[in-house]
């Protein structure tokens, strides 16, 4: 600082800034403010309101909850509407639900299997074909919740980095899943298989089911993001193969209003499949078989960009889309 006589006054004292009366000397710079980020999502609360950018998230709570219902309501309350588990089951005493890849265990295990349980399977085939194979592992499944409760308190202790971990870990998984069951004769897998212990736990009690949950957490909390799920799960990779000739897709149907605001990216659990369909010239369908149609970037998004669709939307019906939402 300098010290100068008052101008206004010709008396006084007035300290006035290095640099302001002699130019051979420089002010320091003053640091601009940070400015934060806006958090996830806060952009899509501001423009839609709490309801508009949580419903899916809760649809998927609330849809995966009353599955769990429906098994519980037999041993709880004697109410028998679904009997067995995820992995097999009879609806109402005359629908029967296979999971493929426990029919694909049994067959690598030389084991006769029933009518209904193939039957059971292709009903089961059939529906993820129209919906999404992966939407059993974002509607379904109860590991879901565990993973998504991972990635965010992933988020919310700034936890940026992680181990890298090829997908194609989860068919390495799915191949040796079943070769042991072609080599033991039994359902190997289905012994630790987080997704079974983690209903059968739920519904009866968690016992060392706790083992494996929480070795999942774990997981994709400190050492891969969305590890589980993303990278080696072999049921997820058994319904990404349905998922590659699913109807149902993501679209991102007015992908010309996009910002680059990112918060899709930040929720969705398989990012990297939302850039070809929200910035290439091609489709606006998400065509990856990685997709979950878990709608959290429909959720997020305060300009409305994605919406469900199918697979054969052209770019000519989507990408000039741009009438506004309400």
């Amino acid at each position: 600082m300098t010290v100068a006589r008052d101008p206004s006054t010709g008396s006084g004292r007035t300290e006035v800034p290095a640099g302001a009366l002699n130019p051979a000397v420089r002010a320091e710079p003053v640091a601009a403010p940070v400015r934060r980020r806006p958090a996830i999502g806060a952009e899509a609360l501001a423009a839609k309101g709490w309801w508009r950018t949580q419903r899916f998230l809760l649809l998927r709570r609330l849809t995966q909850a009353a599955i769990l219902l429906l098994f519980l309501s037999g041993p709880g309350w004697g109410v028998w509407i679904a009997k067995g588990n995820l992995a097999s089951s009879l609806t109402l005493g005359v629908l029967p639900l296979t999971d493929p890849f426990l029919l694909l265990q049994s067959l690598a295990a030389r084991h006769t299997v029933a009518t209904t349980a193939l039957v059971g399977a292709a009903i089961v085939a059939l529906f993820y074909l129209l919906v999404g194979g992966r939407a059993y592992c974002a509607w379904v499944c109860p590991m879901n919740v565990v993973t998504d409760t991972a990635a965010w308190a992933r988020r919310r202790l700034g936890l940026r980095s992680g181990a890298r971990l090829s997908r194609g870990w989860r068919w390495v998984l799915l191949a040796t899943a079943l070769a042991s069951a072609a080599a033991t004769g039994t359902l190997a897998w289905e012994l630790v298989n987080p997704v079974t212990a983690l209903q059968r736990g739920l519904l009866f009690g968690m016992g060392a089911a706790w083992a494996l949950v929480a070795g999942v957490f774990l997981f994709d909390l400190f050492v891969v993001p969305r590890g589980w799920c993303g990278h080696l799960c072999p049921m997820g990779a058994t319904y990404a193969l349905l998922n590659r000739f699913a109807l149902l897709r993501m679209v991102a149907r007015r992908r010309e209003a996009c910002h680059d605001c990112a918060d899709c990216y930040a929720v969705c659990p398989e990012p990297l499949i939302l850039k070809p369909a929200l910035k290439g010239s091609g489709t606006p369908v998400i065509t990856s078989m990685h997709c979950t149609q878990c709608a959290r970037c429909l959720d997020v998004c305060s300009k409305d960009v994605f919406t469900f669709g199918t697979r054969f939307a052209a770019p000519s019906e989507t990408q000039n889309d741009t009438r506004p939402r309400n």
